[in-house]
Order: C-alpha cells, then sequence, then structure tokens
C-alpha cells in the first residue's frame, strides 16, 4: 500500500505546563484520600490521568526546591544551600545577596533551542537582584514576585515585596496587590489563573509551542483566597486556597480542551515541599500519613502530591509507583521537546516518560538532602537515616514545631543524631509513618543497608557541591526602589551596605 507518512509532515513540539504548588502536602487532595473530597477538579485530572504516589522533591523548603526543579539539579550542586550551619535549611529572604547562578542551565533556556516560548507566573524565588531575573535565564514573560507574599513591611526597616511583569515593577504585596491578613481575602490567584488563560490562548493562536510555569503561593502561609471562596470549605482559610487553586486548574485544563491543545500539552501537578505544620492546622495543610512537614527529610516534609495529565497519551486512571523527584521535570520536559539533557554536568533527573507511557518501572535512589547534608536516601521501599533532625529545643521550646503531635522516640530528634554507621532503617510499604525503624540485628536491615550504603558511596565519589548561593545577607540588596517613584518625587533608599552572614535557625 501507498505510504501516506510524508503527507503527515513532523509532529507538532509538545507544550509544557508545570503546575508548582507552594507547601501543598500529600494529603491535600482527594485523590489522595483527604476526607472533605474539596478537590473536583484535581481527582477528575488524576482520573484521567495518572497519580504519583512516591514523588519527592530535591529539598524541604522552596528556593532550593525550586532551583532543583528548573536545573535538575540537587541544590548541593546547583548553589542553593548555605555553610552557615550544618544541616540548615536555607532559602532567599529579601536580603540575600545569591542566586540562581549563570554557570546554571535552567529549562527554558534549553527550550529555547526547540523554539518555545517561556513564561513564568507566581513565584520566582531563585534570587532577586537583577541578574538573578527570570528573564535572564530562560523565561521569555513573568508575573510575579522574586519572593513570596510575606509582610506587610514598614518600608524603613524593609520595604514591601514587589510584584513585576517582565522587566517592570508594576506594584507591590500590600499596597497595589492587596492581601487582607484579617479576612484572608486577596484575588492573586484569579490574576494568575487569568495570566495562564491568556498566554495559553496567545500562543495557540501563534502556533508556538510554549513552557508553562505556573508557580502560584496561595496555599504558602499566610494563605489567602478570593471572595468568592472565603468561608466555602470544611477546612477552614487553607481549605479555601486549595478549592480555588482546584478551581483553577480546572479552567485551565478545560481552556486547554476548549483551543483543541489537550492532546498536545503535557500538565503536571506538584508542590514545591511538604506541608508547612508549623502554621498548620489554620494555615497549613496536611501530609497524610506521613512524618513531620516542611522544614524536615522525613516523609513529610519530601514526598509531594503528583499527577500527569496527558489526553490521548497517558492512559486514564493510571497509579504510578516510580519513584520520581521534581528534578525529573527538567529531564521529562527536555525528552517531550525532543532535546538532550546537558552533557556537561551532572543532572540528577531522569526522563519519566517510560513509566507514565509505558509502565516502566526505572530503579534509581532519592537522595534527601537538608542544607549540605546528606540527611536519607530511599531505595526501592526502604529507607535508611544517615542523620535525624527535626529542629532545635531552643525553637521547639518557643512553639516552633515542625512535627506537632508526632514525636517519634529516637527519630524526630531535637539535636542531629548522626547515624552513619547504623542507619535507622524503615520498610515505607509496611511503615509509612516512619514509627517503626528495623531492628539492626536482622538479615533485613543487613542486607537493604549494604545495597544503600552502596549507592551513598557512588552517589558522594561523583558529587562536587557548588558554590553555596545562600551564605550572604545585605539589606542593601533588597527591592528599595518603588515603580513610578520619579513621580511621587521620592525614592526610598538602603540603608548602608552591611553583608552579613544568613543565620539561618532551622
Amino acid at each position: 500500500p501507498l505510504c501516506l507518512c510524508w503527507a503527515l509532515g513532523p509532529a507538532a513540539a509538545t507544550n509544557i505546563l508545570l503546575l508548582l504548588m507552594d507547601d501543598m502536602g500529600w494529603g491535600d487532595l482527594g485523590a489522595f484520600g483527604e476526607p472533605s473530597k474539596e478537590t473536583p477538579n484535581l481527582d477528575q485530572m488524576a482520573a484521567e490521568g495518572m497519580l504519583f504516589l512516591d514523588f519527592y522533591t530535591a529539598n524541604p523548603l522552596c528556593s532550593p526546591s525550586r532551583a532543583a526543579l528548573l536545573t535538575g539539579r540537587l541544590p548541593v550542586r546547583n548553589g542553593f544551600y548555605t555553610t552557615n550551619g550544618h544541616a540548615r535549611n536555607a532559602y532567599t529572604p529579601q536580603d540575600v545577596v545569591g542566586g540562581i547562578p549563570d554557570s546554571e542551565l535552567l529549562l527554558p533556556e534549553l527550550l529555547k533551542k526547540a523554539g518555545y516560548t517561556n513564561k513564568i507566573i507566581g513565584k520566582w524565588h531563585l534570587g532577586h537582584q537583577p541578574q538573578f531575573h527570570p528573564l535572564r535565564h530562560g523565561f521569555d514573560e513573568w508575573f510575579g514576585s522574586p519572593n513570596c507574599h510575606f509582610g506587610p513591611y514598614d518600608n524603613r526597616e524593609r520595604p514591601n515585596i514587589p510584584v513585576y511583569r517582565d522587566w517592570e515593577m508594576v506594584g507591590r504585596y500590600y499596597e497595589d496587590f492587596k492581601i487582607d491578613l484579617k479576612t484572608g481575602e486577596a484575588n492573586l490567584t484569579q490574576l494568575y489563573l487569568q495570566e495562564a488563560l491568556d498566554f495559553i490562548s496567545k500562543q495557540q493562536a501563534s502556533q508556538q509551542p510554549f513552557f508553562l510555569y505556573w508557580a502560584i503561593d496561595a496555599t504558602h502561609a499566610p494563605v489567602y483566597a478570593s471572595k468568592q471562596f472565603l468561608g466555602t470549605s470544611q477546612r477552614g482559610l487553607y481549605g479555601d486556597a486549595v478549592r480555588e487553586i482546584d478551581d483553577s486548574v480546572g479552567k485551565i485544563l478545560k481552556h486547554l480542551q476548549q483551543l483543541g491543545i489537550s492532546e498536545d500539552t503535557f500538565v503536571f501537578f506538584t508542590s514545591d515541599n511538604g506541608a508547612a505544620l508549623i502554621s498548620a492546622p489554620r494555615q497549613g495543610g496536611s501530609n497524610g500519613p506521613f512524618l513531620c512537614g516542611k522544614q524536615t527529610t522525613f516523609e513529610g516534609g519530601m514526598r509531594e502530591p503528583a499527577i500527569a495529565w496527558w489526553p490521548g497519551h497517558i492512559p486514564a486512571g493510571g497509579v504510578s509507583h516510580q519513584l520520581g523527584s521534581v528534578m525529573d521535570l527538567f529531564s521529562t520536559s527536555l525528552s517531550l521537546a525532543g532535546l538532550q539533557p546537558p552533557s556537561d554536568r551532572q543532572i540528577d533527573g531522569i526522563d519519566l516518560l517510560p513509566a507514565i507511557l509505558q509502565g516502566q518501572l526505572i530503579d534509581r535512589p532519592i537522595f534527601y538532602y537538608r542544607g549540605n547534608e546528606l540527611m536519607a536516601v530511599r531505595a526501592g521501599l526502604y529507607k535508611a537515616h544517615y542523620w535525624t533532625w527535626s529542629n532545635s529545643w531552643e525553637e521547639h521550646s518557643k512553639g516552633i514545631d515542625f512535627c506537632p503531635g508526632q514525636s517519634v522516640a529516637g527519630v524526630t530528634t531535637h539535636t542531629q543524631e548522626e547515624h552513619t554507621y547504623l542507619p535507622l532503617l524503615f520498610h515505607l510499604g509496611r511503615d509509612p509513618g516512619e514509627k517503626y525503624p528495623l531492628s539492626f540485628a536482622s538479615e533485613e536491615y543487613q542486607q537493604a543497608v549494604e545495597h544503600i550504603s552502596g549507592l551513598v558511596q557512588q552517589h558522594k565519589a561523583t558529587l562536587v557541591p557548588g558554590q553555596p548561593q545562600l551564605n550572604v545577607c545585605d539589606q542593601a540588596v533588597m527591592n528599595w526602589s518603588p515603580p513610578g517613584c520619579e513621580k511621587l518625587g521620592k525614592c526610598l533608599k538602603a540603608p548602608e551596605s552591611d553583608p552579613q552572614k544568613c543565620s539561618w535557625p532551622h
């Protein structure tokens, strides 16, 4: 028979849409067992796509996990860590001097080579000085902020955090972009939703493939939701925020379908780290059956909700036990664009397409880092802890608790405990809550630890730590200059420059 393959032309490039939530826990979605079942759109997304039950972040805190997603590399390699204190998590507050190094290759920079137009909506968090701006690192458009919606500040000691449209600062949180801390009302999620819908429409009309990184922060304390969602959840204000996000995701997926591009668009939903139990229950989410939360390398801090959706490609109703990582979104996105990962550096992410499309299980470990220390490793169903620590006694005595109601003797320790020679070992299939360490004397323990120790030796042998970006703070680098200040006839001035080591209590 006559072959008509030539008439079809090359396959169109696949659009990539990464939906990254902020501090949303594994147990926050109905599809993952949340009892109030208030996420019908995300549950539908899971029913039409694939649930990943064993999907991890690369660090239990915002900035390093985002750096890992966009570089495909562990934070200890890409510089998003501190050496100011052992095993300290660190992020990019307004006065941090560092940010994403020019030497790192970010996903949007690479996708540009395949003709993609790239947009970030929401939180960047990879540095706020001009050299760290997202449009210098591969993004073509940005609507959002370099930081989270902390505040309000007095604009004397510290300015309110700016919001950008591309290169221009268009206002500040609490001033031009209102957030009512008493009621929790803010319309930011609606703004971020409209930005997404408009960008998708524009790209579809121009027939250009796109990468959209939708990194909204409504579930990060202080939690907010718009007026129509306030008071609608059984879970209080946090649940209101989740319901609005769920509604927004539903509208984005419906928009793709209405434009006829859902089969050309790979969508992945996940979170940057586990729910912040320090803010729970009013301002924080649920990590389901897992131990502790954000800031810790227990499962509650590192295991994330994850859903892949790609109609016509991903079989509906799939459930994967593939060990996955946010860093895999880097490698998987490159694969979708027909690109190879850079070969001149260590890439920690793997291409998940064989797991998603063919159901293959790829054998790989998960490394749980906290700051500059490898805290734990998962291989198969086993997890070995080489260090345990929740937070210091000093912090804990002030009521700062990363594991409220979940103390496990010898595990959720308040001093940094080293287990290098006799790791604490858990079987996460039988004991997902990390409550019952296996007996050191058992054959099961010895076999599993021997296997994991080999993986650790291999990993450490090839580890070249990056220059730590989160060591130095200086108030002079904060975003002092307000938009349109020449019209106001006055400009805020930065205080005298005083670089110092950042102090990281956690």
